[in-house]
């Protein structure tokens, strides 16, 4: 295979201490060519050390030498208009960070730009491909139709400090300078709270629980974090974060059905080294281990998207990532109800 050009769509945090540790692991299939940030002095310095060109615009980047895979990595509401128009560039794969857009009128049009080019598409969620939750989810199955082993509780718990700890153990970090914002209302931090954060383990929620039907709590938790239960098809969905202190860094997520209990460990964001862990105890009474492996979900989702782009079929097909960031829409949605709810009862 041909060495791989990679440009960069966004030079921030997660270019810079995730995907470009990430793809120095592959073995030299994939070369950073292009880096593009509207901050054209954060663009330069991470594009120097790999001997990229520097650009201040996506149209700048995609009028060069040409990239065969963009990582979308820019501010959420920026996805869709980048993969759209790296999809009409030509370009064959795209990692796009989650959420890979913030509405279901915006998944149906990524959707149709992405298959109308027959780009391979992969979403960078990174649990999704850690090889502890494949091979319990695997195990899982083994048991028999999941259907049959509800009604299911998933519990998801973050604990963590600020990113900004993580990425300095990653990489030896650039930032740019941040303009001062006012604080966003309530709503908006819960719901940049489940599109942002929880995200990471809804697609393994909607394993067991193909649909939400309604939040019946959802709580902001001081100084940054939320508490939200809900209820759906196939069980209940208990989510619970807090970040911004210095404890010990704390993701867990349990899933308890009828006869079976499926517990996962995973390091926190931006952490290499290694997968997370998981224990799944079964109707055989038997306890099953699976991890930690040498590598994580992030080498996971780039081994993905080299493998489907050398003909193999996706592990989650285009369909399968629209319904996931759907169902976290549809979440977040219910919680900022059923915040404003709450809200309205108390001012009663």
């Amino acid at each position: 295979m041909a060495v791989i050009r990679l440009g960069l769509v966004g030079a921030g945090s997660v270019a810079q201490a995730i995907h470009i540790p990430t793809v120095a692991r592959l073995g030299g299939d994939v070369c950073v060519t292009e880096v593009m940030d509207v901050d054209p002095e954060l663009a330069r310095v991470v594009a120097g050390p790999h001997g990229a060109r520097a650009t201040s615009t996506l149209e700048e980047m995609l009028a060069g030498d040409g990239i065969d895979v963009a990582v979308i990595g820019s501010p959420d509401a920026f996805h869709l208009a980048q993969i759209e128009a790296v999809c009409a560039a030509g370009v064959s794969g795209i990692m796009a960070e989650k959420p890979v857009v913030l509405t279901r009128a915006e998944a149906q049009r990524m959707a149709a730009a992405v298959t109308a080019a027959g780009v391979a598409l992969v979403v960078g969620a990174m649990h999704t491909y850690d090889p502890a939750w494949l091979a319990a989810r695997e195990a899982l199955e083994g048991f028999g139709p999941l259907a049959d082993q509800g009604p299911f509780h998933v519990r998801s718990a973050v604990h963590i400090p600020g990113n900004e700890r993580f990425e300095d153990m990653a990489t030896t970090m650039t930032r740019p300078v941040r303009e001062a914002r006012p604080a966003p209302s309530a709503q908006a931090q819960l719901r940049g709270g489940v599109m942002g954060l929880a995200i990471h383990d809804l697609p393994l929620a909607r394993t067991v629980l193909p649909r939400i039907d309604e939040v019946v709590s959802a709580k902001r938790l001081e100084p940054w974090g939320y508490v939200i239960t809900a209820t759906g098809a196939g069980g209940t969905l208990e989510l619970l974060a807090r970040t911004g202190g210095t404890w010990r860094p704390d993701w867990a997520v349990d899933i308890w059905g009828r006869d079976l209990e499926l517990s996962l460990d995973f390091p926190p964001s931006y952490v290499h080294a290694g997968s997370g862990s998981a224990r799944l105890r079964g109707p055989d009474g038997r306890d099953h281990v699976f991890g930690p492996y040498p590598t994580n979900g992030y080498v996971g989702e780039w081994r993905e998207l080299l493998a489907v782009l050398g003909g193999q079929p996706p592990r989650y097909d285009v369909q399968y990532l629209v319904d996931d960031v759907a169902y976290a829409i549809d979440l977040a949605d219910h919680a900022v109800a059923a915040l404003e709810d709450e809200t309205a009862g108390a001012a009663r």
